[in-house]
């Protein structure tokens, strides 16, 4: 995403390009965009780089959410649309079927049954394989998969926002749903490298913290980012952002009846 979209002053094309081949040699199979980022700019750079591995790779997008024509982002997800952005992300994705395509946001005007009827047009069309869901509830969540089979959701998840462990992975547990974490590193801030965070861009400085919110070394602590975690992470001989994906990886509400992490009958998504 942060390629061409958030998170501070996007790289230069030929960097950005490096980046995604470099991802493709180290074994990476699995690409997500989506139309919002940079409005279209991250679905075109994937769609360069990556047709010639099209069939060895899983490619995820996201429609609904795009500029409106004051050229703000805006929520739109009524079937026309949804189906009109699929059309165009084809187009610049340079392939003709869509892996995985998510609803990128609920739209409060339009019942989750239309869109996603939708996106099963879509399926049943050929434009796309399986549908998933992006920063729902898990009543949301039954209430689509009710409609369409629902693959996956994709909502924020990491040692700092827990959101999901509420009722989502409980529901993605019942439905037979993969959860897909993003920012499970919380934007970097738990790899153990960010020392200042009054150093950041403005821009990432927002998405760490809004108005109203504590500080986001207040999150690990009250101190500068690492003190907390860093010296366990030197004795483990394990990197930071290694042992914040691990336990992520366990945590899941089966550790509160008492399980073990490892044991055979959870199911981690």
């Amino acid at each position: 995403m942060n390629l061409s979209h958030a998170y501070a002053t996007p790289p230069p094309r030929d960097m950005a390009e490096r980046v995604l081949r470099t991802a493709l040699e180290c074994g990476v199979t699995m690409f997500d965009t989506a139309a919002l980022y940079g409005f279209g700019a991250n679905e075109e750079l994937l769609g360069a780089v990556l047709k010639p591995y099209r069939a060895d790779i899983v490619l995820a997008s996201k429609g609904g959410m795009f500029r409106d024509e004051t050229g703000r982002r805006a929520i739109d997800a009524r079937p026309d649309t949804l189906k009109r952005m699929c059309d165009d992300s084809l187009m610049r994705l340079q392939t003709d079927v869509i892996d995985l395509y998510y609803l990128h946001r609920k739209d409060p005007n339009v019942p989750i049954a239309d869109s996603i009827g939708a996106l099963a047009d879509l399926v049943h069309e050929g434009k796309v394989r399986t549908i998933g869901l992006s920063e729902v509830s898990a009543a949301t969540l039954r209430q689509a998969h009710a409609v369409h089979p629902v693959t996956a959701i994709q909502s924020e998840y990491s040692l700092w926002t827990r959101n999901p462990e509420i009722a989502v992975l409980d529901a993605c547990r019942e439905l037979g749903v993969t959860f897909v974490a993003f920012s499970p590193l919380a934007r970097g801030f738990l790899c153990g490298e960010l020392r200042n965070p009054e150093e950041l861009e403005v821009g990432v400085a927002a998405c760490l913290g809004g108005p109203g919110q504590p500080h986001p070394s207040a999150r690990l602590g009250g101190g500068p980012a690492g003190r907390t975690h860093q010296p366990v992470s030197r004795a483990a001989r394990s990197s930071a952002a290694r042992r914040a994906l691990d336990a992520l990886h366990h945590r899941d509400r089966a550790d509160v009846d008492g399980r073990a992490p490892d044991s055979p009958d959870r199911r981690t998504h």
